[in-house]
């Protein structure tokens, strides 16, 4: 992404987190106001869209930031750490609400249907919003999933504002207010789940989602003046950083500059269709063989060099 197209992306997410952050207060406020636990579970539901949308802002900002002496991967994995914080909270907040919900369906309060239809249609609307400013920039996985987030959001919204309108209108059925929280807190565990999941992918450095190991060896053994490829190691720094680490033998007998061309053809190769922003490429000759764990010269190779010393 160009610079230009970062800022922008920048002041978008920045807007967005702002207007959700309002609508989570007001939510909160007027739950409390109407009685009505379904809106207090949206506000909680539009929370983790400040938390997504902060994480993608964070993926922005981080990226530009050097790296240092201590981190020289840069910061891309602070994104991850607050991910699972979120996580872990959202849990606990799903938990509770869906407590609270299932103690509301023995005497169900009366709610003010009007309020809750007011503010649920406020927060659809925010949510939409929201997600237009980001539609443009849905290249990037971090905002894609904000993105995808906020649509179901706003879905969710609606779906209270329906369960609001409903009491308005019979002027009854209050346990449809408990009934969308447990809604809401179903998904408030997918959401937390999900991304309990894919942060611990990161951390564990597992292989990229969508990516496949097979693919990303065929892509370097295409390059000319690679014979073969082994030892491919491809993780995340983050959600949208990824890096490859692998060791290729080089075919015939090339110069080391000869040699240093097929390495920077191999990255430029992985580069663009895999996303690695980093990569390692160890070149060896045909005298170097894997022993199953490292690659290390052949002992005739070895003898044959130190002979050559020797002289």
């Amino acid at each position: 992404m160009s610079t230009s197209g970062e800022r922008a992306l920048d002041r978008r997410l920045t807007l967005a987190v702002v207007a959700n952050l309002a609508v989570v207060g007001a939510q909160f406020v007027t739950g409390l106001a109407a009685d009505s636990l379904s809106l207090i579970a949206d506000a909680a539901h539009n929370l983790t869209d400040v938390g997504a949308l902060s994480l993608a802002l964070w993926a922005v900002r981080a990226g530009r930031r050097e790296p240092t002496g201590r981190k020289s991967f840069g910061w891309h994995r602070g994104s991850v750490l607050a991910a699972q914080a979120n996580a872990a909270a959202i849990l606990v907040l799903a938990a509770l609400l869906a407590n609270e919900a299932l103690r509301r369906f023995d005497d169900p309060p009366q709610v003010r249907g009007g309020i809750i239809v007011a503010m649920a249609a406020l927060a659809a609307i925010v949510n939409a919003l929201s997600a237009l400013l980001l539609a443009r920039h849905t290249g990037e996985l971090g905002t894609r999933s904000a993105f995808v987030h906020l649509i179901g959001d706003a879905g969710a919204s609606v779906a209270v504002g329906i369960a609001g309108a409903a009491i308005l209108i019979t002027g009854g059925n209050q346990w449809l207010d408990p009934a969308a929280t447990l809604l809401i807190a179903a998904l408030l565990l997918v959401a937390a789940w999900r991304l309990l999941q894919q942060t611990a992918e990161v951390l564990l450095e597992s292989t990229p989602a969508g990516m496949d190991s097979a693919d990303v060896t065929a892509t370097i053994m295409a390059v000319p003046g690679v014979e073969s490829a082994h030892d491919l190691h491809v993780w995340s720094l983050s959600s949208e950083v990824h890096a490859l680490s692998v060791h290729v033998v080089v075919a015939g007998h090339p110069s080391l500059e000869e040699a240093q061309r097929v390495g920077t053809a191999v990255k430029a190769a992985v580069s663009a269709p895999y996303r690695i922003a980093h990569a390692t490429v160890e070149l060896e000759c045909e005298g170097c063989v894997d022993d199953g764990g490292w690659c290390a010269i052949s002992p005739a190779v070895l003898s044959r060099e130190a002979g050559r010393l020797a002289r």
